[in-house]
């Protein structure tokens, strides 16, 4: 077996890609500029906004055998999703639906597609003048796609802020200042139930807010959590393997902050994530009697 893993030099991809080579598996990693991982063959592919990509993708997944495409960069996803079935019957892409992926893939989509469907997030609004009125101080306003805690803004009382500048590409959520979580979930098909491993960030890299520095798993699930984790996963329709971020309330009622419809940088603190991933994998090769690649 042969998988490719794009983003190989962010957090995401390189612990992935140490996972599966802990495994034995032979492992491809594309990331758009030069990585260097022991025992990883890496090449350079164009970014995600150069229509080249998904040509030199699809490219790279013939000339080497690939059997397994797992994308983990935030904005390759709607596009990989929209061509995944190009690269061929023989290889699997760990990808969503087009649908799902482009609603998770904005954050302003992803509120009001989870409130719709009555998963709890937090109070939120488009960033615009007025737009914090009646969510409290401090508020968060972050960009409606990005990746991570790239551009996520902590805006306490007082604070300046430019609404004209924000308008129309970011959102404004309600600040939760509880513990926040950061479930993963993997979802084989739609008729199945989504497995939930909970994980609490037990560091967060800018203080009260940013990516995850630490996490230990939650054994119990942290109470609802994971419901909620599993209830946002079924409302948006993903499949495959989901990171979320989610926080409490002070009443400790659990916030869906965003979802992202790929392997977080965490995963490793969760390796049942990946073993469920190849596990399904295996069953669809044998349902479509594909060859298997060695």
């Amino acid at each position: 077996m042969r998988v490719l893993v794009t983003g190989v030099g962010g957090p995401a991809g390189w612990s992935l890609a140490e996972q599966l080579t802990a495994r034995g598996i032979s492992v491809l990693g594309a990331d758009m500029v030069p990585v260097h991982l022991d025992g990883v063959s890496t090449v350079v592919v164009p970014p995600a906004s150069d229509p080249a990509m998904l040509p030199t993708l699809r490219a790279l997944a013939a000339r080497h055998g690939i059997s397994m495409v797992i994308p983990t960069v935030s904005e390759e996803l709607p596009g990989i999703a929209a061509e995944a079935a190009e690269f061929g019957p023989g290889v699997e892409v760990v990808v969503g639906s087009l649908a799902a992926v482009a609603t998770a893939h904005d954050k302003l989509l992803t509120a009001e597609h989870l409130l719709a469907h009555g998963v709890p997030v937090p109070a939120f609004a488009p960033a615009e003048e007025g737009a914090a009125a009646g969510l409290g101080r401090p508020v968060i306003v972050k960009p409606r796609v990005s990746r991570g805690g790239r551009g996520v803004r902590l805006v306490e009382p007082g604070d300046a802020v430019n609404w004209a500048e924000l308008r129309g590409t970011h959102v404004v959520q309600e600040f939760a200042p509880g513990i926040e979580f950061a479930p993963v979930v993997h979802r084989a098909t739609l008729d199945d139930e989504p497995h939930v491993i909970v994980l609490e960030k037990t560091e967060l890299a800018d203080g009260r807010i940013g990516n995850a520095v630490s996490v230990r798993a939650v054994p119990d699930g942290a109470g609802d959590v994971a419901t909620v984790a599993r209830d946002a996963v079924v409302a948006l329709g993903l499949v495959g393997p989901v990171d979320l971020d989610i926080r409490l309330r002070e009443d400790g009622t659990p916030l869906v902050l965003e979802v992202n419809a790929r392997f977080g940088a965490n995963s490793a603190a969760a390796p049942e994530l990946l073993e469920r991933v190849l596990a399904a994998h295996t069953v669809r090769r044998r349902e479509h009697m594909w060859p298997v690649t060695t």
